[in-house]
């Protein structure tokens, strides 16, 4: 009997677990087994190692062979632990050396011609194999950049399984060039990730006539506030929207693995942009389901648009559209900042803090408001179109900003008072950094992760400068969550003012901002 160790990490959401693969060579009939609850792709792993073996030049062992996979009650999906076991059958059965593989992760599908193959999941795969203390991982060369962004390790890039054999044998790394573009690690600017709709040319100095809904965004930006842009069709809320992500400063190098990693188990990391450093911005269409919004699927479950969104923007244009259920299941991670799904395969955690974007008619015929006459629709009609928003989701939006159609007039005269998006940015970077002093030692980053609790006791403004606030929270236009929130809001506008403290006048703004009613 012959037996060989190597390893490889089976992921559960961004979480990864190094798992040991142990072939074991007995005599009887020739077969291959595969047991510690592999899915179906991987026990179609069988005919693609045997094929890949044969065809890179190496003898398939003539005994019965069995392939275990530990922890054996942990599951275990995909093709990525295809070189691991090709690897551990060539060591049980003589062909490689065991020293070669200690203290190796190999990740990689093989095609039958001995290829290998890039998978999803690399980035956090490679993260949990370096937690776990190993200083070398095996990637398919096309995984290889994304990889290498995991400092400590020494990162193999492959192209083939006969390639690999042959470095393992000599000891020394495969004959690629490390560095070739691909391998830098600032290469790509993380705008063009698969799936963004981000144009680098967009600027805030395009939307003209809408000050309170520039304003807003801004706003929204400097401290990470959620918002609702409620107007009649044409009136820039996508406009707006859109150009939000160009106002987010640039994601830090924790923040960009966390995203990054998320996008690579979705399988919409570019080869060239192996590291986002943009915020992501995300717009999926009203038919969108629950499992695609938040994240499904059948065994593990895969990242959802939320989690695509992380560290960006999540923007739902025409949301009154969408299903409630799907709005619904929004509450659960605009709270947490995380979503977490339960499968027969296992339960999967994927991060999803994001700036939520709300852009609603003020009635389902799109047509133009009452106030210039084209809406016929009663107001019960115009209620209930709204009131598909349920309350419980628009109490956790800080931001809910009325834009009414613009004349003429206003969009000339607007030109003299519009800011391009890099000047606007600025001032954003300014208010974070602000934000960031002022919350230094605490567990949150913008104004909008700070509790109530500590708004009112901490970091209380002027009794002085809440009379605004207090009356409305005694007319019940605001909840006692809500006056929290006009408590973030008037923070971000005291940093993005760089006053230390909120006045009465930002306390009276953030109150609009929320209401939109004046004090």
């Amino acid at each position: 009997m012959a037996l060989a160790r190597a390893w490889s990490v089976a992921l559960a959401g961004v979480q990864g677990t190094v798992v040991e693969v142990e072939a074991d060579l007995a005599p009887g009939l020739p077969g291959l087994t595969i047991i510690g609850l592999p899915d179906a792709a991987l026990s179609e792993s069988r005919d693609r190692v045997r094929a890949a073996v044969l065809n890179s030049g190496e003898p398939w062992p003539q005994r019965r062979i069995t392939l275990g996979l530990s922890p054996a009650t942990l599951p275990k999906h995909g093709s990525g632990f295809d070189i691991s076991m090709a690897v551990a059958v060539l060591s049980a059965a003589g062909g490689l050396p065991a020293q070669a593989l200690e203290g190796v992760v190999f990740f990689g599908e093989l095609g039958l011609d001995g290829r290998v193959r890039p998978i999803r999941g690399v980035l956090p795969a490679a993260m949990a194999a370096a937690a776990a203390g190993f200083i070398r991982v095996v990637v398919p060369l096309a995984n290889a950049a994304e990889a290498a962004l995991v400092p400590g390790l020494d990162v193999w890039p492959v192209a083939s399984l006969r390639e690999l054999v042959v470095s393992l044998r000599s000891g020394l790394p495969p004959e690629v060039f490390l560095d070739d573009p691909v391998f830098d690690h600032g290469s790509g600017d993380g705008r063009a990730v698969a799936g963004e709709h981000f144009d680098v040319e967009l600027d805030l100095s395009d939307v003209l006539g809408q000050p309170s809904g520039r304003r807003a965004v801004e706003v929204a930006a400097a401290g990470g506030h959620h918002a609702l842009l409620l107007g009649d069709p044409g009136t820039g809320k996508t406009m707006l929207a859109a150009r939000l992500p160009g106002l987010l400063p640039e994601l830090d190098r924790a923040a960009a693995l966390e995203v990054t990693a998320v996008h690579s188990i979705a399988g919409v990391l570019p080869v060239d942009c192996p590291l986002v450093t943009r915020p992501p911005f995300r717009d999926p269409h009203h038919t969108t389901s629950v499992a695609a919004l938040v994240g499904g699927g059948s065994g593990m479950a895969r990242p959802g648009v939320a989690s695509l969104a992380h560290h960006g923007v999540l923007f739902l244009d025409e949301a009154p559209e969408f299903a409630s259920g799907v709005l619904d299941a929004l509450r659960q991670p605009l709270e947490s900042g995380h979503v977490t799904i339960a499968r027969s395969g296992g339960i999967a955690r994927y991060p999803a803090r994001f700036l939520l974007v709300l852009a609603a008619n003020p009635c389902g015929c799109a047509t133009s408001s009452a106030t210039t006459g084209s809406c016929t629709c009663s107001s019960l009609v115009r209620r209930r179109y709204l009131n598909r928003l349920s309350g419980p989701l628009l109490d956790r939006v800080d931001l809910q900003v009325r834009m009414d159609p613009v004349s003429r007039t206003e969009l000339m005269a607007d030109r003299a008072y519009v800011e391009q998006s890099s000047t606007v940015a600025a001032r954003v970077v300014v208010a974070r950094s602000r934000a960031t002093e002022r919350l230094a030692g605490s567990p949150w980053r913008t104004n909008s992760d700070v509790p109530g609790r500590e708004l009112r006791d901490r970091w209380a403004p002027a009794r002085t400068a809440l009379a605004a606030a207090e009356r409305a929270l005694d007319a019940g236009r605001l909840s006692a969550r809500g006056l929290d929130r006009v408590l973030r809001v008037a923070w971000t506008l005291a940093d993005l003012a760089e006053r230390t403290r909120p006045t009465a006048d930002d306390i009276d703004e953030a109150l609009y901002l929320r209401t939109g009613v004046a004090a």
